[in-house]
């Protein structure tokens, strides 16, 4: 099963975003910042990190960079509700797909399910 962490600051949509994927098949983590996110990856694996980009305390392009140097397998996806944010996540971290707010939840499953493509068994497509 795909281990997601999921860093969003804001309480409604990290419970929503989390019930989703959980829903989808994926294995959520929820954290509320970047700075609480750092324990987790040190601890435990895990497959993505979908972070917001605007958090406080730590952003998320720095939760990424530090994120590739904790768990380097680790794939990164963001979510903002930002367009200029968005362009300086694509310039910062080039690997890391990016998803604008509003989206849809099956748009957030498909991209995660994409992320995976490579992966056996990814997401809700387990035996």
């Amino acid at each position: 099963m795909i281990r997601i962490l999921l860093a969003e600051d804001e309480e409604a949509m990290r419970t929503y975003l989390a019930r989703a994927l959980e829903n989808a098949g994926f294995s959520v983590a929820s954290v509320d910042r970047g700075t609480a996110a750092i324990p987790l990856l040190q601890a435990e694996h895990f497959d993505l990190l979908l972070s917001d980009i605007v958090m406080p305390e730590m952003d998320g392009i720095e939760l990424a960079q530090r994120c590739a140097e904790i768990s380097p397998s680790t794939k990164v996806m963001f979510i903002t509700g930002f367009a200029a944010v968005t362009l300086k996540a694509n310039r910062e971290a080039p690997q890391a797909r990016v998803l604008s707010k509003p989206f849809h939840l099956k748009d957030l499953v498909m991209e995660v399910e994409r992320a995976f493509e490579d992966v056996p068994y990814a997401g809700t497509r387990q035996p």
